[in-house]
């Protein structure tokens, strides 16, 4: 294993934290990225309203372990399945991508099909999530 494989295992975990579309509520996100930030985790902020070509740029740009995408405005079926897609093309299917926000139990198999992975509601306690993503990264890591 090279240097540099060796040390991005040991690093803390980097998450995007993600606002796309026309939603313009934050606070969830916020707190999240607070939370992740407690845990001893690498965070960055997106920003609000941004296209998932900006979103893929920036996990790329920053060499992200995870993004985690945030909706409340319904339009997770289209805009999250679009990062996946794009991370895709551009060789990234490594990024672990969750979603959030208010997402209909019926929606959740459909984003998980496209590898959108958690799919947490509103509610869901902040050490549920942080442990999910500690797992997921763990288990990426362990099969490079």
């Amino acid at each position: 294993m090279q240097k540099q494989e060796q040390e991005k295992e040991k690093r803390p975990i980097r998450i995007l934290v993600a606002k796309l579309g026309l939603d313009g509520h934050d606070r969830g996100a916020l707190v999240l990225a607070r939370a992740f930030r407690d845990a001893g985790m690498e965070v960055i902020y997106s920003g609000l309203f941004c296209t998932p070509e900006q979103v893929a740029k920036m996990a790329i740009d920053e060499d992200v372990d995870v993004v985690a995408m945030s909706l409340l405005n319904g339009a997770h079926l289209t805009l999250f399945p679009r990062v996946a897609k794009l991370l895709r093309e551009k060789g990234r299917d490594d990024i672990i991508l969750l979603g959030g926000g208010i997402i209909p139990e019926q929606d959740k198999p459909l984003l998980e099909k496209e590898g959108i992975l958690g799919n947490f509601g509103p509610g869901t306690p902040l050490s549920r999530i942080i442990e999910f993503i500690s797992e997921e990264v763990r288990k990426k890591r362990l099969n490079k």
